[in-house]
């Protein structure tokens, strides 16, 4: 593997009210190289989007310690990009309008360079031609790709994205992970990807992470050594089947131990 970009070690994530203490992520130990692409799988509830969460500095951690680039992680901060499920789209703004929000508080550009900028990330997500539409003019999958360049736009060392595709249906969604995939090669960050969708995960990944059920435990860790660029052929190979077996009997084994 690469130099590492990310690196959680021992992480414990407990969430306390005035009567009890929940333990969501117990001794979480993860990597993500540079130009590296990892997914987290894992039974509903068990802890991937705390995990996310803890990543890009919204929550801080109970004990442990999460490092990017050697610097530990304790907020947000602009060498990491989000992508959520929903497009969290300013309705009033033009998509390219969207898309330069992220540079509000960078004062080292203008507004024109600011507009170039969008308007590339739009082309490269391929919304060209698209820049002066409204969010409610939209499908699904283009608001979508709006949210991925608006994260792309100010080039975070770091893209999270947390079931980014779980809205939309199968043809879309097919549609946007080959665009991942392309704008991974492209726009060379890194990418710790949160889906249910085994199929996905191990079409888009390097890594995936497998893991338990509450409290949040990585319980198996599985290389995807399949060959790039990818196309939905390798979909269909052996290989590729190989590991949605090993990747279903894990999960049907953290079921059990439910």
């Amino acid at each position: 593997m690469a130099v590492s970009e990310l690196v959680a070690q021992n992480v414990v994530k407990e969430f306390r009210d005035k009567k009890k203490t929940f333990l969501a992520l117990d001794q979480i130990d993860l990597t993500v190289g540079e130009h590296e692409f990892v997914s987290l799988l894992g039974p509903s509830g068990c802890g991937k989007s705390t995990l996310l969460r803890l990543v890009a500095g919204l929550d801080k951690v109970s004990e442990g310690k999460i490092l990017l680039r050697d610097k530990e992680i304790s907020k947000p901060g602009r060498d990491r990009g989000v992508v959520f499920q929903q497009y969290s789209l300013l309705p009033w703004m033009h998509a390219w309008e969207n898309v330069a929000f992220a540079l509000k508080k960078d004062r080292t550009k203008t507004k024109q360079k600011k507009k170039e900028l969008a308007y590339h990330f739009l082309e490269l997500v391929g919304l060209k031609g698209f820049e002066d539409v409204y969010p409610s003019q939209m499908s699904g999958g283009m608001q979508q790709r709006v949210a991925i360049a608006r994260a792309l736009v100010y080039k975070p060392n770091l893209l999270l994205m947390d079931e980014p595709f779980g809205a939309l249906d199968a043809q879309t969604r097919k549609e946007m992970q080959d665009l991942v995939l392309k704008v991974f090669t492209e726009a060379r960050s890194s990418v710790l990807f949160v889906t249910h969708d085994v199929d996905e995960a191990i079409y888009l990944s390097d890594r995936v992470y497998v893991m338990s059920a509450k409290p949040g435990r990585m319980a198996k860790e599985i290389n995807i050594e399949l060959p790039k660029p990818r196309d939905w052929n390798v979909q269909l190979s052996e290989n590729f089947l190989k590991y949605k077996r090993e990747i279903l009997v894990e999960l049907q084994n953290q079921k059990k131990l439910k």
